[in-house]
């Protein structure tokens, strides 16, 4: 009897923890697609398809949800960068991979915009603690560059490539969603891969 509650116990611990879930996927997508001071409550309740009841359960207001989507993006961005260390053996392979985020997302960089870049800019206008905490994707793939071209023999300038990388695919995918031009996009990505593949041939004159 005692192993049959414990049991049961397990699963509505399991089924709350997919609602929650649940929640935070339907909101994160919001928030990408409407924006996060666009995004209502009842927005949230009408795409996770959780009663507004529920919904309060697992969080007391919008900003709840908002920390929650964050760990749950800085999540998936660690686990990514991870596996990408393991499964590049070189960093001038890892950092083309890292640039093949833009192409692989081209249609909605047209339709949205960065999800990291535009949720930065519009909480920075308003929300300068929020956007404290939602640069900190910013700065796990800052990290994660400034490792591979340390890695390629840059340790001097790693920090610095590393953000001019992030800052020109920022303008990519700005320019982008402005114009929804996929080809400005693709003959971008383009010109940074040959800047990384030089440097990796020792070419530290290189210009993007």
């Amino acid at each position: 009897m005692a192993h049959q509650e414990h049991s049961g116990t397990r699963t509505m611990s399991k089924k709350s923890e997919r609602t929650r879930q649940r929640i935070v996927e339907a909101a994160n997508r919001l928030f990408y697609h409407k924006g996060y001071h666009n995004t209502s409550f009842t927005d949230v309740v009408n795409a996770s398809g959780v009663p507004r009841g529920n919904i309060y359960y697992y969080f007391k207001s919008k900003e709840d949800i908002l920390h929650a989507a964050l760990k749950y993006r800085l999540s998936r961005i660690e686990q990514m960068l991870q596996s990408w260390s393991e499964r590049y053996r070189t960093p001038i392979e890892r950092l083309n991979r890292f640039l093949e985020i833009l192409p692989d997302s081209v249609d909605s960089l047209a339709r949205y915009g960065c999800p990291m870049g535009t949720l930065n800019a519009e909480l920075g206008k308003n929300d300068p603690a929020l956007q404290a905490e939602a640069k900190a994707m910013f700065l796990l793939f800052e990290d994660w560059l400034t490792d591979q071209f340390a890695e390629l023999g840059y340790a001097g300038r790693a920090r610095e490539f590393a953000r001019r990388l992030l800052a020109r695919g920022q303008g990519i995918s700005m320019i982008t969603h402005v114009y929804g031009d996929r080809r400005f996009l693709m003959q971008e990505t383009d010109l940074l891969q040959r800047w990384v593949n030089r440097l990796a041939h020792g070419d530290d004159q290189a210009e993007v």
